[in-house]
């Protein structure tokens, strides 16, 4: 009801926004940290960040997400929280055991200025963290960035925490960005078959997609393990897939080990994968023939649907990574993308998809909100809508279709389980976007139209 009051002038607004299209720099940080295998994510600040950053995640992909807090009170608003960080740093290792302690900071304790570092330091004169134990940071403010962000930090402080410079050996390194688990484990997949040696960080895989044995595991088996994530400065190469989630964390490498990078988009369609595979060609790797019976599959199947996506409109909602990757696959199958917006900030954002798009002619913005979404669709309106379960209300109100993609998806299960990216994540993708229009073409086909084969 409340989206019907959305008026069609636009009018800008530099102080106001409405239901942005993001979340919160320490939800990417816990789910990147989640990544490492027994690993335990920290959320220095109050239990209510800590309770609502699990709980989006643990809707997200419908798993029991652990994390501990500082468990701030007036009394460390006020005084700081070193006392309950060196008190919950004792009690974590005594209590839970984990290999890594992710330590990450939210609003309050940012607001406040704890010395993290500091109080790291002083638990380990104190003994409080026990030999071969590990604690990382990264400092993630609520109010500035977004998850992206947030997860971007955290994988530059794995880097800082365990990369060091040393003789270089054959194994590539794989920095996936903000993706699914299933996308992470497709990853792997594809490098194996092409007989590269490789670690992924961070892994998710095995982790909030793993199987039902009837036993609760408060460490599951997947993650980059610690020693596997000692070795990524003897890399001879990374591939950074994103440049604004995994970009960081490549440039710290190179700088600090000397492992060079290359920045490529997320392997998300055709041609993006295809440039995937090219690098890891020139890395060494050999194309199976089995990838390519995957390659050949994945265009067929466009070929048979490519005429019912011809100048169809869309309108994309979500990660400015997935965003661009998206616009230049939707553009491939003949797509026509009208407006794209993120939440995320970041000015380059808008160039990437204009470009990736082909055209100046579309609507872009960074640090943009659905509101701003709603009302770009009201002045051109959309056949499709691409973007998180948060773009539900807006396509319902509009009468629009809507592919859930990105994060978070709250009513759906399968993106935990089912990849998006490379050659079989583009052929699920098509599916996905053809049986939308299909189906919406038989809800509105009068009876002389209504027919058997489309």
């Amino acid at each position: 009801m409340l989206l019907r009051h959305t008026p069609d002038a636009i009018v800008e607004r530099e102080a106001l926004t409405v239901q942005p299209a993001k979340t919160c720099q320490p939800v990417g940080a816990m789910y990147a940290s989640l990544g490492i295998y027994r690993c335990l994510p920290h959320s220095h600040g109050s239990q209510g960040c800590c309770a609502y950053h699990r709980s989006s995640l643990t809707r997200h992909y419908k798993e029991p997400v652990m994390a501990a807090t500082s468990s701030f009170t007036e009394g460390a608003s006020v005084f700081g929280g070193q006392a309950n960080l060196l008190e919950a740093i004792s009690n974590i290792f005594n209590l839970y055991n984990p290999d890594v302690l992710a330590i990450h900071t939210t609003c309050l304790s940012e607001t406040i200025g704890d010395d993290v570092a500091q109080i790291i330091a002083k638990a380990r004169e104190e003994g409080r963290v026990p030999e071969g134990k590990y604690i990382i940071r990264a400092s993630t403010p609520s109010y500035i960035g977004s998850h992206v962000i947030g997860f971007a930090n955290m994988v530059k402080s794995i880097v800082e925490g365990f990369s060091e410079p040393g003789k270089k050996m054959d194994h590539i390194n794989i920095l996936p960005g903000f993706v699914e688990p299933s996308d992470m484990e497709e990853l792997k997949r594809m490098v194996k078959m092409m007989g590269l040696d490789s670690v992924l960080f961070p892994d998710t895989s095995g982790v909030l997609n793993s199987p039902q044995n009837g036993h609760y595991e408060m460490y599951p088996k997947g993650g980059t393990t610690v020693e596997s994530l000692k070795t990524t400065g003897f890399a001879k190469a990374t591939l950074a897939l994103g440049p604004i989630a995994s970009g960081p964390a490549a440039k710290l490498l190179d700088t600090k080990c000397g492992v060079q990078y290359e920045l490529l988009k997320l392997p998300i369609g055709i041609r993006a994968t295809d440039m995937f595979v090219e690098t890891l060609k020139r890395l060494g790797g050999v194309i199976d023939d089995e990838l390519e019976v995957e390659r050949g599959k994945a265009i067929d199947a466009i070929t048979d649907m490519q005429q019912y996506f011809y100048q169809k409109k869309v309108a994309l909602v979500g990660d400015p990574d997935q965003l661009v990757a998206l616009t230049e696959f939707l553009t491939d199958l003949g797509f026509s993308v009208r407006h794209v917006i993120t939440g995320t900030p970041g000015k380059k954002f808008i160039s990437r998809v204009k470009e990736a798009a082909g055209t100046d002619a579309i609507n872009v913005r960074e640090s943009s909100d659905y509101f701003y979404l709603h009302q770009l669709i009201k002045n051109e309106k959309v056949d499709l809508i691409m973007g998180n379960t948060y773009a539900k209300y807006m396509a319902r109100d509009m009468d629009i279709p809507l592919i859930r993609i990105g994060f978070p998806i709250y009513d759906r299960i399968g993106h935990q389980y089912f990849p998006t990216v490379g050659y079989k994540g583009a052929l699920r993708l098509v599916e996905k976007m053809l049986n939308a229009l299909m189906d919406y073409q038989d809800r509105y086909a009068p009876e002389e139209q209504f027919e058997l084969v489309m």
